[in-house]
């Protein structure tokens, strides 16, 4: 991983107990070249982050021994090559460690947008002082979750643990009515699954998207289904940017109609001027939803614990498998 990266997610303490656990020396590699000229002929384990760069054939060339790779972030689309898989390769993520901080990140958004802070926020700094009458509160909002992905499910469940008696809507083409009603630790009854987006648009106050970066996820809520949100709807968005049409969306904003929360855009970073950034409806924050700063240590200690169950010869719990791929974010 890179060095900045490193001193976050594997300060020193936690690489002294990845030595402890496995009783071999850990090779630190923070170089520029990233993994084309380190020696890798008596690795077994490659403890990996944001900065590493692809596990490509001539890298795998030079690591004959590597047994495992545990990758101390979220997605490994980007990291884990067919050779990997060719050559039988464990692989794990640290992806529901990091799913913790994404979902609370989402849940706090929710309540703000549930408050119509944005636009109430706005009011203020015009210098009006909202009436009573345009107060609105939680209770009673439908919440539309785009995806049963690992944070979605904690969002869901998150929402159904609060006071505020959300209604709680779920599109996923993945997921069936029996596993929809095993969502969520208490309420379970409240959430309901639906068909097509297009439901679930038309009928939620909020839309917030948790739906894995594909193919058929590209620009899934354009520019038909956002017309489809009432008016004074917010959409969230702090899975990929793609997945939304930023330019029907930003359209959307400017007129009023909707209001939006954006951790990640299309493109990704958003340039600068874009209207986006200038509407007061509208928050665009730099990808900081998933584990920052004093978070980042709880990727390396996952890892750490990662490889310690790898080294015991238990189960991983952050396997990721080949077929599993086009699921994930």
């Amino acid at each position: 991983m890179g060095a900045e990266e490193l001193g976050v997610v594997m300060p020193s303490d936690l690489r002294e107990r990845l030595r402890e656990l496995t009783g071999r020396a850990v090779s630190v590699n923070v170089t520029p070249e990233g993994l084309e000229n380190p020696e890798l002929e008596d690795v077994e384990v490659l403890v990996t982050g944001w900065g590493c760069p692809p596990l490509t054939k001539a890298v795998l060339d030079r690591a004959p021994r590597l047994k495992a790779v545990v990758h101390a972030a979220g997605s490994i689309k980007w990291l884990v090559t067919e050779e990997v898989w060719a050559r039988g390769i464990v692989v794990s993520s640290a992806a529901e460690a990091n799913a913790g901080p994404v979902a609370d990140f989402t849940l706090a958004v929710i309540a703000l947008a549930a408050k119509d802070a944005l636009p109430m926020a706005a009011a203020y700094a015009d210098g009006r002082w909202p009436a009573f009458t345009e107060r609105r509160g939680a209770d009673g909002r439908t919440v539309g979750v785009i995806g049963a992905s690992r944070i979605g499910r904690r969002v869901i469940a998150g929402l159904r643990a609060s006071a505020a008696g959300y209604r709680v809507l779920l599109y996923d083409p993945y997921v069936g009515t029996e596993d929809t009603e095993r969502l969520g630790a208490t309420g379970v009854e409240r959430v309901e699954r639906v068909e097509h987006l297009a439901d679930l648009c038309r009928a939620a106050d909020i839309v917030t998207v948790h739906a894995p970066e594909t193919p058929e996820t590209h620009r899934l809520l354009d520019g038909e289904h956002l017309a489809l949100i009432p008016d004074g709807g917010t959409v969230i968005n702090t899975a990929r940017g793609s997945i939304v049409d930023t330019e029907a969306l930003e359209r959307e904003c400017a007129s009023g109609r909707l209001s939006a929360w954006l951790d990640v855009t299309d493109p990704e970073p958003l340039e600068r001027g874009r209207l986006l950034f200038q509407l007061p409806n509208v928050m665009v924050t730099p990808h900081i939803a998933g584990a920052q700063g004093s978070e980042g240590r709880r990727l390396g200690r996952w890892a750490v614990e990662e490889v310690g169950r790898w080294r015991r010869g238990e189960r991983l719990v952050g396997e990721v498998r080949r077929e599993e791929l086009g699921r994930l974010a």
